[in-house]
């Protein structure tokens, strides 16, 4: 508790770097006159709970001390961070929800990686689980952090009060400095170690909102400062002492077996170390990355596609649209849909179909793992789901949880592919540790290549929709089948969030919807084929509300209403969404367009992880070329703790999305990837961006997330401008641009 010891080690991440220390942050007082305080809550909450808008009202929860904050006598304010931060800038929000409370100044404030621990760190919306994902970083941390930098003010106060013998009611605090109207002052270094005897409050008395001083402002981000010299440490960056590089020769059809391996080849290459087997399929293990790229060129392999995923994109798709001729399991109804739609003035009909999508983060997949003296071992990766990866590779190497280690390290983005149930790259990992016995640390590395084809893809999908409006052109019914390989299925996660074989991954942002349909019918069917998937940013969000918007958006033409309009009229029981579309199409001057052929406007409108945004868009189309000049977002996401942060993931979001809408896509061809590399797989360009414009909606309710909402309107937003320019509905993603014609 209080007066345990803090338990150091030091580790050097780079030979070629400045020696890392890693602190172990168990107690809160030390020696050097450190104050360590923070506080934790024992939740376990159900999936449905982490994505209810606001979260769970944590106001009450018990406190504990542990480590979420560190005051040092040099006057530095450590928050320990227990989410990655993958390019999210979740360590600056976190910190600044410290600060708040704590009334530290901003330039007093650091961050590290917390250990991986869950009984101190785990993720309050997921339960006992350290991990990060599904935008919950600041919203299950809102309260927890808040609480953590109240109880340390008021031991800080309490310390200089006993110090000065003043009340502590009378001792002020700004920008980390104590004052009494004695004269008498101090700051927080000052007082640390005193501060760390000081009784825990239970519960701290926290700022009313009106009071905040950082909290809605604009404050540089803790990480730019390293990512701009070169500091900031990756994954990728590691090198320990004696370090060995790892490659692994994967089947080339997801579900084949290997049969057979010639490694002579491959083992003459200078710089090969070793050629094993794992799992997953044969690793080189090399004296640097070049020699193991060589290795296993050299290899010979033979398949065994018995039991190997065969289709193709074509037959995959064909598959799916025979699977929605027939009824689905029923993900959410209300009144008689077909009857509506039967009895209506006029019936719109349309499908959509959605590609596999690759995450191919810029820093792909790899990770350290090496032996201790103890027994146990160490795992330095971009890690996301820490308490999984423990798990995992304890079971591999034949130890407990507890004797793996894992130093979190800055990501080179993951946008959901660092985060899977089965720890692969970890697993592959301590697999390769496990066969060579060696006794050197081993950095497995992917290539560009490992991980465009390497499976754990957003799944593909296909929706059809039926709805029927009466004369005035309200929608009187609305029946929907999606289909779709479940995330979830099959996973150990899926006896929590699977409910009468209705994945809420895939049916989320459709079956949920906010628009007041007076009678629906969703309905799902759960593909079986042997393609791994994984959520991808957003999640079904990214298939879902491209269909959502983009119908809705051909109900108001078939009515002859405003687009927005019409989506105000049936958002009557969704207040936070219709004011941010109200917004964006304030901000956008949409009542103002200039409409006119080859230019258009289209809007949408989208609510996901408890958070809301509406975006505007304006394009110019010409046949076979679709050119987004401007994006204007409104979003609501409670309160805003660092306003920049949230624009800078909104204008992420779209730079990530926008080339899934214009051209991305993953086929198959005989059950291969054909997709190999950014040339057939491009990334958004800068050429391509458009302006971008965010606007925030004011808003006092508990923050929720903006890593992933950014990124499900962007699509429907661009497909009905689109149409707006062209008068041709373009509803399937990525968008056929051959398909425009005459413009």
């Amino acid at each position: 508790m209080l007066n345990s010891r803090i338990k150091t080690r030091q580790a050097p991440l780079r030979e070629d770097a400045v020696t890392s220390r890693r602190t172990f942050l168990r107690g809160s007082a030390t020696a050097a006159g450190a104050l360590v305080i923070g506080l934790t809550l024992d939740l376990n909450l159900s999936p449905k709970g982490a994505r209810a808008a606001g979260g769970p009202d944590l106001s009450k929860a018990p406190a504990k001390p542990n480590a979420f904050v560190r005051i040092a006598a040099d006057d530095t304010v450590t928050v320990v961070i227990k989410h990655l931060d993958m390019g999210q800038g979740n360590t600056t929000g976190l910190a600044t929800i410290v600060a708040e409370e704590l009334d530290a100044d901003w330039g007093q404030m650091r961050a590290v990686f917390a250990p991986a621990d869950a009984s101190l760190y785990n993720n309050l919306a997921f339960g006992p689980i350290q991990g990060t994902g599904g935008s919950t970083a600041v919203a299950n941390s809102w309260i927890q952090l808040r609480k953590a930098g109240a109880a340390a003010r008021a031991m800080l106060v309490a310390a200089a009060a006993e110090e000065w013998k003043v009340p502590a009611g009378e001792i002020t605090v700004e920008k980390g400095v104590m004052r009494h109207k004695s004269g008498q002052a101090g700051r927080f270094g000052t007082f640390a170690a005193k501060a760390a005897v000081q009784p825990v409050p239970e519960n701290p008395a926290l700022k009313d909102p009106s009071a905040f001083r950082l909290i809605g402002t604009t404050l540089p981000r803790l990480d730019s400062k390293a990512k701009t010299d070169g500091s900031a440490q990756y994954a990728l960056d590691v090198r320990r002492p004696g370090q060995l590089t790892a490659l692994v020769a994967r089947a080339p059809r997801f579900g084949a077996t290997l049969k057979s391996v010639d490694d002579t080849a491959a083992k003459a290459v200078p710089g090969v170390v070793q050629v094993v087997r794992i799992p997953s399929g044969v690793a080189v293990v090399a004296r640097d990355t070049w020699s193991a790229m060589k290795g296993r060129e050299a290899l010979t392999l033979t398949w065994d596609d018995a039991g190997a995923e065969r289709q193709s994109t074509e037959s995959q798709q064909a598959a799916y649209k025979a699977m929605a001729d027939k009824p689905g399991l029923v993900a959410s109804q209300r009144g008689d849909a077909a009857g509506a739609i039967k009895g209506a003035a006029k019936v719109l009909e349309a499908e959509f179909s959605f590609p596999y999508l690759a995450h191919a983060p810029m820093e792909p997949l790899n990770a350290t793992i090496e032996r201790a003296g103890d027994g146990s071992y160490d795992i330095y990766a971009g890690s996301q789901f820490q308490t999984i990866e423990q798990a995992v590779a304890a079971g591999i190497l034949g130890t407990t949880a507890d004797k793996v280690r894992i130093t979190t390290l800055w990501a080179g983005g993951s946008f959901g592919r660092r985060a899977t149930a089965s720890a692969d790259y970890i697993a592959e990992a301590a697999a390769i540790l496990k066969a060579t016995g060696e006794k050197a640390p081993i950095h497995l590395v992917w290539t560009r290549e490992d991980d465009i084809t390497g499976g754990y893809y957003r799944p593909a999908a296909y929706h059809r929709i039926r709805a029927g409006l009466d004369a005035k052109g309200a929608i009187t019914g609305w029946e929907h089948r999606i289909v779709g390989k479940s995330i979830i299925i099959g996973t150990p996660l899926e006896a929590m969030m699977v409910k009468d074989g209705v994945d809420a991954t895939t049916v989320e942002g459709a079956s949920d919807t906010p628009y007041a349909l007076p009678a629906y019918r969703f309905e799902v069917h759960n593909a079986r084929e042997g393609v791994p998937v994984l959520w991808w940013r957003s999640v079904g969000h990214s298939h879902t509300a491209q269909a959502m918007e983009v119908f809705i958006d051909e109900a108001a033409h078939a009515a002859g209403q405003d687009p927005v309009a019409y989506r105000l009229g049936l958002l009557r029981q969704a207040p936070r969404l219709s004011a941010a579309l109200t917004l964006a199409a304030e901000k956008s001057g949409w009542s103002a367009r200039d409409q006119k052929p080859g230019r258009g406007y289209g809007v949408a409108a989208h609510e996901s992880f408890g958070s809301y945004v509406a975006m505007v868009a304006d394009v110019t189309a010409e046949a076979g070329k679709v050119k987004v000049n401007r994006i204007v977002a409104a979003v609501d996401v409670g309160v805003a703790v660092n306003p920049d942060v949230i624009r800078a993931q909104v204008e992420g979001a779209v730079g990530f999305a926008l080339s899934s809408v214009l051209r991305n896509r993953i086929t198959f061809k005989d059950g291969e990837v054909q997709e190999k590399n950014f040339d057939a797989y491009e990334p958004t360009r800068m050429s391509e961006m458009p302006k971008v414009e965010v606007h925030i909606v004011p808003s006092a309710a508990a923050p929720t997330g903006i890593g992933e909402p950014g990124v499900p309107v962007l699509a429907p937003a661009i497909s009905n401008a689109v149409f707006a320019a062209t008068g041709q509905r373009l509803r399937s993603l990525p968008l056929d641009l051959s398909a425009l014609r005459g413009v």
